[in-house]
């Protein structure tokens, strides 16, 4: 679909745009600190994790350099994810002049409160209102100790759509401020030409928000409409998945009626609680025909599918109940051939060869105690729900 398309615009969706996938962070670091030291008047940068590694300095190397220039550089970081950034980095950045806040900062010993788990999980930029970046790489190094790197993406944006992505960052920067001051604090001054960007490209892009107040569930829903409309395929890879009932059921939907439905997830987790939980599911998606799939080189950390020929979606937002009901995420939600077939390209090179599939027969013969601990697993998964008291009856199994 191009910008000049006589077909109007889907609600929400901006035409004109330029996007570039880029991949792991050997893609993204390199686009995103050539951003940073272009920036003539402001960079927002959004983050879950920044850590104290060679990444993380390097980012905040050139961040610092913005900021000794005169560029007005706000960082945000989560108070859990990134636990001891402001005491580290954060307090080298706020030296250089760079404006660090932390979103729910973690104080004290460790209690259970629901409000822990309502994190910022976006990891998004915009540079002087032109260029943005949308995506699930956090600020860490790509290597975790394997001779692969972590697996996954983010998105460069020009055009009119960093005009709501610019809109988002200051939003929230303003909500935090506001919760840190204890008083409403004025709105960012705006940039000196307070651009609005031109269409440099003819895609079309939409910025999908989730948070507890206006866009509860948008993300979740995107997904379920192109879900409920594919036609002929969808390829759906992601870190965390653990979904509700009604996403589920919109998958098994989709198998019944002779769509092939691909899942790539991990086989290598950082949290094996969820790991196991979502092993708990494979026996009736295998059984509808669902394809499974197992990836366990590195981290697989992707939040990304791709249905059709032209519907792509990339970003922070994982398939389960703590991204889709709680945390702060951010997509981007792409309806251009060209993209589409670009990710889809990239994941299928995984899906031939690279990941391992998971055959219904082979998951019939695990041993008892494996199966139990799926089980256990995603009853406790299911408890820590009900404690939030946000799931619902949508994530009954």
């Amino acid at each position: 679909m191009s910008a000049d398309s006589s077909v109007p615009l889907p609600r929400g969706f901006a035409g004109g745009n330029c996007l570039r996938l880029l991949r792991n962070g050997g893609e993204y670091f390199p686009a995103l600190l050539e951003a940073i030291d272009q920036a003539r008047h402001e960079v927002h940068l959004e983050t879950y994790i920044f850590a104290d590694d060679a990444t993380g300095r390097r980012v905040t190397a050139a961040l610092a350099r913005a900021a000794r220039r005169g560029v007005a550089v706000r960082v945000l970081v989560d108070g859990f994810g990134a636990r001891g950034f402001e005491a580290g980095l954060g307090a080298a950045l706020a030296a250089n002049g760079v404006e660090v806040l932390t979103y729910r900062p973690e104080v004290g010993r460790f209690a259970f409160r629901r409000h822990r788990l309502r994190r910022m999980h976006r990891k998004l930029a915009v540079i002087d209102g032109e260029v943005g970046f949308v995506g699930g790489i956090n600020v860490i190094d790509d290597f975790d100790g394997s001779t692969s790197p972590r697996f996954d993406y983010a998105v460069r944006i020009e055009g009119p759509l960093v005009a709501r992505l610019h809109l988002a960052v200051r939003h929230v920067w303003r909500l935090v401020r506001w919760a840190r001051l204890g008083r409403r604090p004025p709105p960012p001054p705006r940039l000196p030409s307070s651009p609005r960007p031109a269409a440099t490209g003819t895609v079309q892009a939409a910025l999908l928000l989730r948070d507890n107040l206006a866009h509860r569930h948008d993300i979740e829903y995107a997904y379920l409409d192109a879900i409920r409309g594919a036609r002929r395929e969808i390829l759906l890879a992601n870190a965390y998945f653990l979904p509700g009932r009604r996403f589920r059921k919109a998958l098994l939907l989709a198998a019944q009626r002779g769509v092939q439905v691909s899942l790539l997830l991990q086989g290598r987790s950082d949290h094996r609680l969820f790991h196991y939980a979502t092993q708990a599911l494979y026996d009736r998606m295998l059984a509808a025909g669902v394809r499974v799939f197992e990836y366990d080189r590195a981290e697989l950390h992707a939040k990304v599918a791709v249905i059709d020929e032209d519907w792509a979606t990339v970003g922070s937002s994982n398939i389960d109940p703590f991204s889709l009901l709680l945390s702060r995420e951010a997509n981007v939600v792409v309806r251009d051939a060209a993209f589409a077939a670009e990710l889809r390209a990239s994941l299928a090179g995984l899906l031939n060869g690279e990941a391992r599939e998971v055959r219904l027969e082979d998951q019939r013969r695990r041993p008892w105690p494996a199966r139990l601990a799926s089980s256990l697993a995603y009853s406790l998964v299911r408890f820590m729900l009900g404690v939030t008291r946000y799931a619902g009856k949508q994530y009954s199994h």
